[in-house]
């Protein structure tokens, strides 16, 4: 268990408390700050503090707890993974459609987490928690494409810092209905729809997202091969904004039709484009996936 104690001077009055601790705190993500806080493990001023956003007054001082990582019990497997780059720091995979990254309700095996763990053993940064040792990022069950893998809490630091500061180049190929003119970018907030807690939906009290879509190719009129630059890295970001100008994803049950005209198990969706600053090193690396199989026998028969 590690203590710190922070005392805010003027230069930092003003500020979030979740913003205050992961810049004061090398280990801490943003997001691991907010857990700290949810358990009552901040205090300010001997106070238990749960809100992210208060505002801190120069003089405030801060103590927060954070607690050893907890045992892991999830197994590992040996399922093969697509690695497309390793050092010491950190891992590049190509994950295939269907597998999810890590172990929740109804998921406990076959996930990358379970994969990963058979493949690093305990080489896997412990920030994010039990369920998501190494998991900076996620793509959905039925994306495919690159993911970073951490396997110590500096990188994951590091890499979480540049997702918070969207210095990560993220592009993803997708094809979605209907014939889309033109380029343009989509800037609405997205936040967990209140009526249905497993999807999200574009709502003006949730989270800045903003998407860069090119028209690549139109297809029989009647879809369009897009590529999307993700600026803010929602959760399902892409499949709402398309979605959100009437533009759904083909496959895309959810956000889309429900009956779809091809099998594709989900979305028509590859993380296609990673790019970041080396954890260690600061070099700028880019890694590239080709599209899947299934996709490329979509582009086949829609041309």
């Amino acid at each position: 268990m590690a203590a710190w104690q922070i005392t805010i001077d003027a230069s930092d009055g003003g500020r979030r408390i979740d913003a205050m601790l992961s810049a004061e705190i090398p280990e801490l993500t943003r997001n691991h700050a907010q857990k700290l806080l949810e358990q009552g493990l901040v205090l300010c001023n001997g106070t238990a503090i749960s809100k992210p956003s208060l505002k801190l007054k120069t003089g405030d001082v801060l103590s927060v707890t954070i607690p050893e990582p907890e045992s892991l019990d999830i197994r590992s497997e040996d399922i093969p993974i697509d690695i497309v780059y390793e050092d010491d720091d950190i891992l590049v995979v190509n994950k295939p459609k269907g597998m999810v990254v890590h172990p929740a309700p109804g998921h406990s095996t076959g996930t990358l987490v379970n994969a990963l763990l058979h493949h690093c053993g305990d080489r896997l940064s412990g920030i994010n928690g039990i369920a998501r040792p190494g998991i900076v990022h996620r793509i959905d069950r039925d994306t495919t494409g690159l993911l970073v893998i951490c396997k110590n809490d500096h990188a994951h630091a590091v890499l979480s810092q540049q997702l918070s500061t969207h210095s990560i180049t993220r592009v993803y190929e997708c094809i979605v209905e209907g014939v889309l003119s033109e380029d343009g970018t989509i800037n609405a907030p997205i936040a967990r729809n209140p009526a249905d807690r497993k999807k999200m939906g574009i709502r003006q009290d949730g989270r800045r997202a903003v998407t860069h879509y090119h028209v690549k190719e139109h297809l029989k009129n009647r879809y369009t091969y897009v590529e999307c630059r993700l600026e803010t890295g929602r959760t399902h970001q892409i499949r709402v904004h398309m979605a959100s100008i009437h533009h759904p994803l083909l496959g895309d049950t959810v956000y889309g039709r429900a009956k779809q005209p091809y099998s594709t198990e989900g979305q028509v969706l590859h993380a296609g484009t990673l790019g970041f600053l080396h954890p260690t090193t600061g070099e700028y690396m880019e890694f590239h996936a080709p599209l899947p199989e299934y996709f490329e026998h979509l582009l086949t028969i829609l041309r």
